[in-house]
């Protein structure tokens, strides 16, 4: 039988461990971590980063995180790298290369060949006085504090540790960069993130499918307008063409009485809300939902009232913006 108080006894030492070794690891952060950002930021080329074991897997979603934060960078197997993957790295690449123990051997083909072509090379370790340091033109150092296994022998601590340093170095270069949210959707158009940083102007109806009409607009063929567009709302233009006002169901049954003897204009309500086409559609969604309606008008952003299309709501759920 399972002793539950033990297990949750060891995950919360692990936790509390790698907890600990990350505030050491943040106190004693010092230049190697500024000189390291300088080293990438003079790069032309990519950030080459290299591992083997767990420190490869580690090393593979760094470089996944740089490139996607606006730091060009690609993984390169070190084991691949001494059967020709070599080709991939140039004279304007910087390499990462990542050992806990700064031994690994499986480095040493990529470490001589970026001594030989004086690519600079970043090493990330935490043995100051280990080969892959003594080589290195910048050293990256994280705290020894063993691992939390309790036997010094399973990956824990330092993967953790070589993780956090990987996202502080991409987050640093990020807001050097002044790397935006517009920036990051461009590298992330798929997904949930994707989707919420779709913009307006991405998921809006625009030309003949937005349902118009004018203000002089008999309501008989206002109603067809409605029908024939399927938005279940029409929005009405003034005499220069800019939107007064939208006719909605409510507006229908209002004036339900005599209701074909009417004009859009005097049955519309007037200045509903808009959106600019730039605005993130996760805004437009909350204020559809702020104001219980399905549709929005979307109007150019120079503040004349011009329609630039419409969203519905479903247009932003289909893509996954909630």
């Amino acid at each position: 039988m399972l002793d539950r108080s033990k297990l949750l006894d060891t995950a919360r030492q692990v936790i509390g461990d790698e907890a600990r070794a990350l505030d050491t690891m943040a106190v004693t952060l010092g230049d190697g971590f500024v000189e390291a950002i300088e080293t990438i930021l003079a790069a032309t080329g990519r950030v080459i980063v290299s591992g083997i074991g767990k420190s490869g897997h580690i090393g593979r979603k760094i470089a996944a995180t740089l490139a996607s934060t606006g730091t060009p960078a690609q993984f390169v197997h070190p084991s691949e790298a001494s059967h020709g993957d070599l080709g991939m790295v140039t004279k304007a690449d910087v390499v990462l290369a990542i050992s806990n123990s700064g031994e690994a051997p499986e480095l040493a083909n990529l470490i001589a060949f970026a001594r030989r072509f004086g690519i600079p090379l970043i090493g990330l370790s935490s043995r100051p006085d280990s080969t892959l340091m003594s080589h290195s033109d910048v050293k990256l150092l994280i705290p020894a504090l063993g691992e939390a296994c309790g036997e010094g022998v399973v990956p824990t601590i330092s993967t953790t540790l070589t993780l956090a340093m990987g996202d502080a170095l991409a987050v640093a270069l990020m807001q050097h960069r002044e790397f935006t949210a517009e920036h990051f959707r461009d590298f992330h158009p798929g997904g949930k993130l994707g989707a919420q940083l779709s913009r307006v102007r991405d998921l809006m109806h625009a030309g003949d499918a937005v349902p118009l009409v004018g203000l002089h607009t008999p309501m008989s063929d206002t109603l067809l307008t409605i029908s024939q567009k399927g938005f279940g709302v029409v929005g009405v233009l003034d005499d220069d063409g800019q939107l007064a006002g939208i006719v909605t169901d409510g507006d229908l049954r209002r004036h339900m009485s005599g209701l074909l003897d009417h004009t859009a204009g005097e049955v519309m309500t007037k200045s509903p809300r808009t959106i600019g086409p730039d605005s993130l559609a996760q805004d437009a969604v909350a204020i559809m939902n702020d104001r219980k309606i399905t549709c929005l008008f979307v109007v150019d952003p120079d503040g004349s009232r011009r329609v630039a299309g419409i969203l519905h709501i479903h247009d932003c759920l289909r893509v996954g913006v909630v």
